[in-house]
């Protein structure tokens, strides 16, 4: 009897894992508005009884998605880093995501689309910039960063200078040169906030071990 209950909780389990993946690679293809519940199934593979039994809505499904947004990113190995390096790399590994993730492209871009739905919900953005915020922090205490820099302003400018460089890598290049553009975000704005003399302890395109980390993931995966 546990058997079976187990292994119809497994069948659930990968039905519902279908359904996001379906409705993750309808999302991105076309945003939540030209998306509907049938090009989800048909995307899944499944029926819309199905579909129906693990979510009730459309945007019940983009909910999930934009929620596990931040659980699809690479794993960080860099942990022993300055912390100002770290955010750096934390832009890095969502640019990395994107390129290879549709699962986070469709988060990312139902974010974007948030006018979208009945009731926009800000907790993404706030959930991201709160993540670098304890980052800079952490690098202001440790005179990484300028005393008077805001690290409040700072985390919402970096959140929102990121989101329109991805927007527009996109769009140019479909996102083929966002690695790039990225490490020019933080070119340009290291000299502002970070003292003189400790500039040269930051690598704007990412650090070693965060490319090892991911290189190591795309040779496994």
């Amino acid at each position: 009897m546990a058997t079976g209950s187990r292994t119809r909780q497994e069948r659930a389990e990968a039905t519902r894992r279908a359904i996001l993946d379906g409705a993750a690679t309808a999302f991105d293809a076309a945003g939540f508005g030209s998306t509907s519940l049938t090009d989800i199934a048909q995307h899944a593979g499944v029926t819309k009884g199905a579909m129906y039994f693990h979510f009730q809505s459309k945007e019940a499904l983009a909910r999930e998605l934009v929620a596990e947004q931040f659980e699809l990113l690479p794993g960080g190995a860099e942990s022993e880093l300055r912390a100002l390096q770290r955010a750096i790399d934390l832009t890095h590994r969502m640019a990395h995501g994107l390129r290879s993730s549709a699962r986070l492209r469709a988060g990312i871009r139902l974010v974007i689309e948030r006018g979208s739905f009945s009731t926009p919900d800000p907790s993404p953005y706030n959930q991201w910039i709160d993540s670098v915020r304890a980052m800079l922090a952490n690098a202001q205490g440790a005179g990484d960063l300028k005393s008077e820099v805001d690290v409040g302003d700072l985390s919402t400018y970096i959140v929102g200078a990121f989101t329109g460089v991805q927007i527009t890598s996109q769009v140019r290049t479909a996102r083929e040169d966002l690695h790039d553009r990225v490490a020019d975000l933080w070119t340009w704005l290291l000299p502002g906030v970070v003292p003189a003399r400790r500039l040269a302890r930051f690598a704007p395109a990412g650090s070693e071990e965060l490319w090892a980390a991911l290189e190591g993931g795309a040779a496994t995966g």
